[in-house]
């Protein structure tokens, strides 16, 4: 397999470091690394041209492109993991106080319907506080990866020239997913929504899945071994970031503060070692 070149779009971050910088090199091929600003727009690209031959990708736009038949397999390779308690916000003049109020009205969705932070966070309305999903009317600002995908009838989208952070600040919809609570106006529409995270994590012990890694189905065909090759490139660059973070806990000590991650994650000194030691699974 000498001289293979994988055209390949990955974010930066701690567990891609080493293989971005060539700290870690592949058995027997090489990445050439292209830089996508914002990351998103590979996901289409790939979906809809086959542009790259390994790409990060979100999970549920991979489900998605799998049932129409795209032909990329992913490989066990989660480079992004999160929780979302925190990505279901309200406008503080919103009728919705709880998550059961948002049955009956509208709420926003930013992006398509098969986001996937959009998907887990209908899972915690539905799962955790009992939300009927089909009587909630989902609005949203934008198309999906997959061309091919049709919502359910209950989807519709936002008025052209709309502003979906504005109409959830003023209550015109009763919640939106996948916006920052941060500004003015907003809040999050489930209590100490990081805490919620964590309570679930205990409860079920699962830390949902956002990104993974695809390969397109011909190269795999062509080269077996190459997806073990692959694999094994993205675990050792996690392995030496997993060192690393765990290097800075110790020196920290419990309750010290660390960030996680390039990506913006917020120090977690407030956890202490409990999120301390979820963060090399966080970002791998």
């Amino acid at each position: 397999m000498a001289g293979i070149v994988l055209k390949t779009v990955t974010g930066s971050q701690g567990a891609t470091r080493a293989i971005k910088d060539g700290t870690v090199t592949p058995r027997r091929f090489a990445f050439e690394f292209e830089e996508v600003p914002g990351l998103v727009p590979a996901f289409r690209r790939m979906v809809r041209g086959l542009e790259f031959d390994v790409c990060e990708m979100a999970f549920t736009t991979y489900l998605c492109a799998k049932a129409f038949g795209k032909p990329f397999t992913a490989l066990p390779v989660f480079l992004v993991r999160a929780f979302h308690h925190g990505a279901i916000v309200r406008g503080t003049a919103s009728p919705a106080r709880t998550p059961k109020d948002l049955e009956g009205r509208q709420v926003g969705v930013n992006r398509g319907y098969t986001v996937t932070t959009g998907v887990w966070a209908r899972g915690i309305l539905q799962d955790e506080h009992g939300v009927d999903l089909n009587r909630v009317t989902w609005v949203l600002s934008g198309d999906e990866h997959v061309a091919e995908y049709r919502p359910p009838a209950n989807v519709v989208p936002l008025a052209p020239g709309g502003d979906l952070a504005a109409q959830v600040r003023a209550g015109d919809l009763a919640a939106g997913i996948g916006l920052n609570a941060s500004p003015p106006g907003l809040e999050t529409l489930i209590p100490a929504a990081e805490e919620a995270g964590y309570a679930a994590l205990r409860r079920s012990g699962l830390y949902p899945i956002n990104h993974l890694v695809v390969v397109r189905d011909d190269i795999l065909a062509a080269r077996p071994g190459l997806a073990a090759d692959v694999f094994w490139a993205f675990a050792e660059a996690k392995r030496r970031f997993g060192r690393s973070v765990m290097k800075a806990i110790s020196v920290a000590g419990p309750g010290g503060s660390y960030r996680c991650a390039d990506r913006g994650e917020r120090s977690i000194h407030k956890y202490g070692w409990r999120a301390a030691r979820n963060c090399p699974r966080r970002e791998g």
